[in-house]
């Protein structure tokens, strides 16, 4: 599911894309809802339903279990609103704001899901920085449960069955090129994890990779620059503070 702000202008000079958990909050929104259940965690008969690659379906049966135990829709919310922002995302966040709206077209992709990101980014006043949001849908239904849905299917056998991330973004880049007539002059990927790292093997040379810094996207590509020199394209430069993507950014919008 894709969920948009604005109709998006065809003048930017440059795209960004966003994960969300822990690039720009610093928790995991998964483990966060937890919180909410009786006692703060969940049964073992429920974690050990969990199959690697099936995560979504995970999801589906913990949020099935909290609507069971009363939690309620405004429990949900009042948890994600919660999370802390990961360190200087807020001043990086003010910079794309406050440039002149011909550079930036600001992008989330995600694989929390569209609940979780809308109620954090309406909380922070951050919603309208992004154009669009591909996640995973979640919304509630009568019974007061939110009901989480994957976000497509695909055949990469890197990726979750739910979500590729390289998917997205190849066909993002490729139909705002079409609409726009033109490619973005550099695009621009912020995340940390391994699922990360996937759609930003797709980047080209005059790109720029964000990996946050000791992160599993930053190890993968640290470890294929060294068994396979020239496969990952895009320059790479990791943070710790959302200040240090700002630093590159004012210096690549200026040349």
């Amino acid at each position: 599911m894709a969920s948009n702000s604005t109709s998006i202008s065809s003048d930017k000079r440059f795209l960004v894309f966003f994960d969300f958990d822990e690039t720009i909050v610093d928790e995991t929104s998964d483990d966060v809802v937890v919180q909410t259940a009786p006692g703060q965690h969940l049964p073992a008969w429920l974690k050990d339903t969990y199959q690697p690659g099936r995560y979504n379906e995970y999801m589906q049966r913990v949020l099935a279990y909290l609507a069971e135990q009363g939690v309620t829709e405004s429990d949900i919310r009042g948890s994600m609103e919660k999370i802390p922002a990961t360190p200087g995302m807020l001043t990086l966040f003010q910079f794309l704001r406050t440039r002149p709206p011909q550079d930036f077209e600001v992008v989330l992709l995600s694989d929390a899901n569209t609940f979780f990101i809308e109620a954090w980014l309406r909380r922070a006043g951050a919603r309208q920085l992004f154009h669009r949001i591909f996640s995973n849908p979640a919304t509630f239904n009568r019974d007061g449960r939110l009901v989480l849905r994957p976000f497509h299917s695909h055949d990469c056998v890197r990726c979750p069955s739910n979500m590729c991330k390289q998917v997205i973004v190849r066909d993002y880049v490729a139909r705002r090129a079409q609409e726009r007539g033109r490619p973005y002059q550099r695009v621009f990927y912020v995340g940390d994890g391994a699922n990360d790292f996937c759609p930003a093997t797709s980047l080209g040379p005059r790109d720029v990779a964000f990996p946050r810094r000791d992160f599993p996207m930053h190890r993968l590509i640290t470890e294929t620059h060294e068994a396979m020199p020239g496969e990952f394209k895009a320059v790479t430069v990791p943070w710790s503070s959302g200040e240090e993507v700002v630093q590159r950014l004012r210096k690549l919008v200026a040349e």
